[in-house]
């Protein structure tokens, strides 16, 4: 969530990475009917999915920046869900910075995971006291919450992670639960970090250790299919996906190159990838709406296929999105 990876100012990114920007695509006037981007009411990004009980759930930060407000203003998170990716409920608010007592500011990226009937969302915030950006988690034991702060602590400070100097890399933070039952955290901007976590969701279990991969950004996510451990990731800026593929949640990760290219009227990108109903799919974000832009993304589904050999076909992001599932 979003700052890029050298320390200027955002607007002198924006203004020079402008030309490399695809222009916002406009909708045929026909039969076809175009669901992309799914929430057309609000702006929504750093999209983050889960199934539970038939359903897609899908959370986002909510863009509240003016038209013409050159910054972001993100100050809460959203949650959408539905059974058939065509129709898709609201479930208003269930989580904001404010119920994070010792948090300032930006309701960045985040993801939500179930364990145990419990529901764990790990959010990348603005600490109110130590500098730069932190990492906390809220529980549910609803999807839909309510979410409360699970800790009243940050669960990783900035204080915490020394391989880049910068305020900005513990963000973006992606949680997978492996089938051993161990759970991993994986964040990061600039660097790659991850440590594995206590069976109570809440604590680290261990050292926090970085992952090398060609030109990281940010956004990790990570899936597992089969046999093959997948991590995704924002890589340059403006940002495409890139993907690494392991054995092991814990690596060595071989890098495999582009999942995707730039995202529609956005510099950056984030991505969640994951099975529903017995089909594959790749939730991102773009700026594609009437007066969206960087600080007013909307999130998109197009579907995501593997090749035989357990790679990733890049993804072809579109208006119509992807069709209705039973």
């Amino acid at each position: 969530m979003r700052l890029p990876i050298l320390l200027l100012g955002i607007s002198c990114f924006v203004a020079a990475c402008q030309k490399d920007k695809p222009a916002p695509f406009v909708v045929p006037d026909n039969q076809v009917v175009f669901r992309n981007p799914i929430v057309k009411a609000k702006f929504t990004a750093d999209p983050a999915a889960l199934v539970h009980n038939g359903r897609m759930y899908i959370y986002t930060g909510h863009d509240e920046a003016a038209t013409g407000q050159n910054q972001y203003v993100m100050n809460e998170w959203l949650c959408y869900s539905s059974s058939d990716l065509a129709t898709w409920t609201e479930h208003p608010v269930p989580l904001r910075v404010t119920d994070f007592s010792w948090a300032r500011a930006d309701a960045w990226a985040s993801q939500v995971v179930e364990r145990n009937g419990k529901f764990y969302w790990y959010v990348s915030v603005d600490h109110r006291t130590v500098p730069g950006k932190a990492i906390g988690v809220a529980v549910a034991n609803s999807p839909t919450g309510p979410f409360v702060d699970a800790r009243g602590t940050a669960l990783v400070t900035n204080a915490m992670t020394t391989a880049v100097n910068t305020f900005f890399d513990d963000i973006d933070p992606t949680v997978l639960v492996d089938d051993s039952g161990q759970a991993y955290l994986y964040w990061g901007n600039t660097a790659c970090y991850y440590a594995k976590l206590k069976a109570n969701m809440t604590e680290l279990d261990g050292p926090i250790q970085t992952i090398s991969l060609p030109q990281f950004t940010e956004a990790p996510w990570v899936h597992k299919r089969g046999k093959w451990y997948y991590l995704s990731y924002a890589t340059g800026f403006p940002e495409r996906i890139a993907y690494a593929m392991s054995r092991s949640p814990e690596g060595p990760w071989v890098y495999k190159g582009i999942l995707n290219e730039l995202a529609t009227n956005s510099n950056t990108n984030h991505q969640a990838l994951l099975d529903f109903k017995g089909k594959w799919y790749f939730v991102y974000h773009n700026g594609a709406l009437p007066t969206g832009g960087d600080f007013r993304r909307s999130v998109s589904i197009d579907y995501l296929n593997y090749n035989a050999d357990s790679t990733l076909q890049k993804v072809v992001m579109t208006p119509k999105g992807v069709d209705p599932v039973q």
